[in-house]
């Protein structure tokens, strides 16, 4: 496969799953307001911000709304909804023959009803629609690439921007809720912190599957086991980092192994550590450590993809 062609795919991926989880954090926090203080206000919309990675543009100036309005419609920040959809529609543009007449015919439904939306849409009234229609077509375009496209080479491109910034995504919106809430890792929370972490699950749409578990008992060393080490969660950090190893293996092959073997081996001591790491030993290193340390591996094994299938010289290609 042409490296033009991976890049588009993986980018088109990625953006679109930047985009879904935008849209659920926005609704979550937006929910939450019913329930909060203007205390706790700015403390939940500083720490969604952090969770997006600080995005320039975006200040918390005390008005919920109009930072959500910005997050959503901002056409010139490429952090915003609106730019991260018509970032993928883009590169979905630029290999049209690569992907089917569906995938294209979704994500060119979901670009026109984002930037032909009165973004006075987004007010106090309903915004929680918008949203949830944002989302809504995010994951109809992932069934139909799942359900239309050859699973090829191309496809598994797609999985590898799918799940490294859903893998990536999950990790900081934990690192951010831990460094904040982490005082009884072992007891039952209550009250407004009750809520905070009720939020965080919902914002990985994981409450639901969750509750099946562990019950409705929330503790947050549960919910970190359950985020990060369950091997059945679509939105778990294992789950994620196990479908990217996958698609790597298909990616490179028999025939490639040898030139794949550094990124080979960054995502096997990632997936080894996820697959054999237990709480307790998590904790005892320092949850935030260990966070971080997830996120920089994700990013070594970004830049290593990139290296390899993208920005390779031909020394590279050749040695495969």
């Amino acid at each position: 496969m042409l490296s033009r062609v991976a890049d588009s795919l993986y980018w088109m991926s990625r953006y679109l799953e930047r985009a879904e989880h935008s849209a659920r954090l926005i609704d979550v926090n937006l929910n939450l307001m019913l329930d909060e203080s203007s205390s706790s206000a700015d403390l939940r919309w500083q720490r969604v911000l952090t969770a997006l990675g600080n995005p320039k543009g975006f200040e918390w100036g005390g008005d919920a709304y109009l930072l959500a309005h910005l997050m959503t419609f901002d056409g010139e920040n490429p952090s915003s909804i609106i730019s991260c959809i018509m970032s993928a529609r883009e590169n979905a543009r630029q290999v049209r023959e690569q992907i089917s007449s569906e995938q294209w015919q979704q994500l060119n439904r979901l670009y026109h009803d984002v930037t032909r939306s009165d973004s006075n849409e987004l007010n106090e009234a309903q915004p929680s629609d918008f949203l949830q229609a944002v989302m809504a077509g995010a994951q109809l375009f992932q069934g139909v690439t799942d359900s239309t496209m050859s699973h090829g080479e191309g496809w598994h491109f797609i999985q590898l921007g799918r799940y490294i910034e859903r893998a990536s995504a999950t990790v900081t919106l934990l690192d951010v809720y831990t460094h904040q809430f982490w005082n009884q890792p072992h007891g039952v929370v209550e009250g407004n912190e009750y809520l905070e972490w009720i939020g965080l699950l919902r914002s990985c749409t994981a409450f639901e599957a969750y509750c099946k578990v562990y019950t409705a008992d929330v503790s947050p060393e549960r919910i970190i086991e359950f985020l990060l080490l369950n091997e059945e969660f679509p939105h778990s950090v294992r789950f994620a980092i196990d479908c990217l190893q996958s698609s790597l293996e298909a990616i490179h092959g028999e025939g490639g192994k040898r030139r794949a073997a550094p990124l080979t081996r960054l995502a096997g001591r990632l997936q080894s550590s996820l697959h054999f790491g237990q709480v307790p030993e998590i904790v005892d290193q320092g949850v935030s450590n260990y966070l971080k340390n997830i996120v920089r591996q994700c990013q070594e094994i970004h830049q290593t993809i990139y290296a390899l299938y993208v920005h390779y010289s031909i020394e590279t290609a050749l040695a495969g």
